[in-house]
């Protein structure tokens, strides 16, 4: 219980600190030294119980009287921002309805019900835990360079870097409790603690479009709270039980649970920002780059997928299964379509994170062994990969006082060594033999075994977009525009740690394809599904790792002592001697000019919205209805 313990109270206990202390060099220490003790607390939770699962009850009525008084303060906070300050009471009713139900529950039916394990401790919860901690703590420390060069840059956003850092680690806590809960009551806690923690931190700017955005986060978290509350109250009624394994155990036993399966799913959704609910991650690029790098790869949107990959083996052929799937596809095809649209770079990676997330969604909700594996690679790599990229933009945004794709001209002269961090963020999501693009292999083979073609062409279609934007952005900071300085001194040594740690550790998750898959993520699903399987065979496994190798070192060994020989740049006509422009027509001087194209006529932002939104919506009316007629149960 020490370790668990720690890895809730140490982010807790700096989220205190730093809110207390003014001073900013003392908390830029305290930021570094907790981030990374938070960190080792990662790592000595894996050593600890990776391979060896273990569930654990907390002994007393003490932590369930912590927890519902949690839920009242977090629910008075709500209160307080939604109908005081600024008015939004309809909102406020959201939390109101489901704190009514979960109090009414535990002072009632729910008041006696035993629980045997309140904390689970699984391969999946440990992978959560290193994502959360070791990702989550270098978001921490880039966030000491990265604000103080935000705040200089917009004077007119009050410095509330104390409040921004104690929304950070507390948000770290709440993830950590909640990917090591079994309890669902504690589980719910933490849910809506990250829900608040959003809020806070994607309003930070207080202007009126964040303000907007981060009410827009909350009322769609809070609708999946609802879900949540239901389904738990459910569960404790029908089965006198509030543990996630209980669950699972009840649904592989044939029990009717597919209604309280559907509305943690449908939670899961709303955290995971699948269509329609994909408007509150959108909006989270008015927050700060750590903020959204936060939301996007470690915490937020993967504590819905991390819900909904744990209900894997009640999924498959069922209307709760195939709600999932659907729901998972659609978003997948229509978030990468809409990418292709999009010039700014934070945006094109919001688009990208909905479209993943609604793929690891779609693994999950067909439910087979195959599928689980691939979900739970998925959620890796892009955790790893996303976090590089968006925290690259956010310092190119910074450099370049644009994060727009088409001001990254003379990358690679202005800023070479960020060029590099971003050309392997970007070849972590969609080239082989990287992570992400091997598990997307994985996903359509998943797809395919389970005799879905329409989902089969979502993801194949969807797959051949992401190809697209991502070439695009590849080919315009690859592309050699010689620039007039060198602009990265301007960038703080804690953000070069943190990109460098992340570029290393995206090409070391590559390399260890294989022990990832051995040690990490086949034990959890064998165990879930009490069989064992390759899903990709382990010769594959080694070759692709040997590639990655290759990869890596090849360019190296190419242009190690070397002499460069400079050469005139080919341009598209005679090169007037500076590679920035040439002599044309009639010998008119043309400035080279490179630009990509977005196709918005076919894939614009909105389009791709109304299709997608009706559709994933049609799906989850469909679904209900039909489970609400007792058609047929898990």
């Amino acid at each position: 219980m020490c370790l668990p313990g720690l890895l809730i109270g140490v982010p807790l206990l700096a989220a205190l600190l730093v809110f207390c202390i003014r001073s900013g060099g003392a908390r830029n220490f305290i930021t570094i030294i907790a981030a990374v003790a938070t960190m080792a607390l990662s790592v000595a939770t894996a050593a600890t119980y990776l391979g060896q699962p273990a569930f654990i009850s907390l002994p007393g009525e003490m932590p369930s009287t912590v927890i519902m008084a949690v839920d009242i303060i977090v629910a008075l906070a709500i209160f307080y921002y939604t109908m005081v300050k600024f008015k939004r009471c309809w909102i406020g009713l959201l939390e109101l309805l489901q704190l009514a139900m979960i109090l009414w529950f535990e002072h009632g039916a729910g008041h006696g019900i035993k629980v045997a394990a309140d904390l689970a401790i699984d391969n999946f919860a440990v992978i959560m835990v290193l994502i959360a901690g070791i990702i989550g703590s270098l978001i921490a420390i880039f966030s000491n360079g990265y604000m103080e060069e935000f705040q200089k840059e917009h004077p007119d956003v009050e410095d509330r870097r104390p409040f921004f850092f104690f929304v950070i680690f507390l948000f770290l806590s709440a993830m950590f409790g909640l990917v090591l809960s079994n309890n669902l009551l504690f589980m719910y806690t933490f849910w809506e603690i990250t829900s608040f923690c959003s809020f806070l931190l994607i309003g930070y700017t207080q202007t009126e479009e964040a303000i907007n955005n981060s009410f827009k986060a909350l009322w769609m978290n809070l609708l999946g709270g609802v879900a949540f509350a239901a389904a738990i109250v459910w569960l404790g009624m029908q089965y006198q039980t509030v543990e996630l394994s209980a669950l699972l155990k009840l649904g592989q036993g044939a029990k009717p649970v597919e209604m309280i399966v559907a509305l943690l799913a449908f939670c899961g959704f709303t955290k995971a920002a699948m269509m329609p609910f994909s408007g509150w991650l959108l909006g989270a690029m008015v927050a700060p780059t750590p903020t959204s790098a936060l939301l996007h790869s470690s915490t937020m949107v993967k504590a819905g997928v991390f819900l909904i990959i744990k209900l894997c083996p009640l999924l498959g052929a069922n209307h709760a299964g195939m709600m999932t799937m659907f729901v998972g596809g659609i978003t997948f095809f229509f978030a990468s379509c809409a990418a292709i649209s999009q010039s700014d770079g934070k945006r094109v990676l919001a688009y990208s994170t909905i479209s993943n997330l609604g793929l690891i969604v779609l693994c999950a909700g067909i439910g087979s062994y195959a599928a689980a594996w691939t979900a739970v690679m998925l959620v890796i790599f892009h955790a790893i990969s996303k976090s590089l990229m968006f925290l690259s933009v956010g310092t190119a945004e910074q450099q370049l006082e644009s994060r727009n794709i088409e001001s990254f001209d003379g990358m690679f002269c202005a800023l070479p060594n960020l060029a590099k961090c971003m050309i392997v963020g970007i070849c972590g999501m969609f080239l082989a033999p990287f992570g992400m693009l091997i598990s997307k292999w994985a996903a359509m083979k998943s797809v395919a075994d389970a005799g879905n073609p329409v989902l089969l062409l979502l993801l194949a279609f969807g797959s051949a977009t992401t190809l697209f934007y991502w070439t695009k952005w590849l080919g315009k900071i690859a592309a050699y525009v010689p620039a007039e300085e060198n602009r990265e001194p301007g960038i703080h040594g804690v953000q070069w740690l943190a990109l460098k740690t992340l570029s290393a550790l995206t090409i070391l998750s590559c390399v260890a394809f294989p022990l990832l898959s051995r040690y990490g993520v086949t034990p959890y699903v064998s165990a879930i599904y009490n069989t064992t399987a390759d899903v990709i065979s382990r010769s594959n496994l080694l070759i692709m790792s040997v590639m990655a190798v290759l990869i890596v070192l090849l360019p190296l060994g190419f242009s190690a002592g070397q002499k460069q020989k400079m050469v005139v740049t080919n341009l598209a006509g005679e090169n007037t001697g500076d590679n920035l422009s040439y002599r044309g027509v009639a010998g008119q001087t043309v400035q080279v000019s490179l630009r990509n194209w977005y196709l918005e006529d076919w894939f614009g932002e909105t389009k791709m919205q109304r299709y997608g939104f009706g559709l994933s919506l049609l799906c989850m009316i469909l679904a209900f209805a039909m489970m609400g007629g007792g058609v047929f149960h898990v």
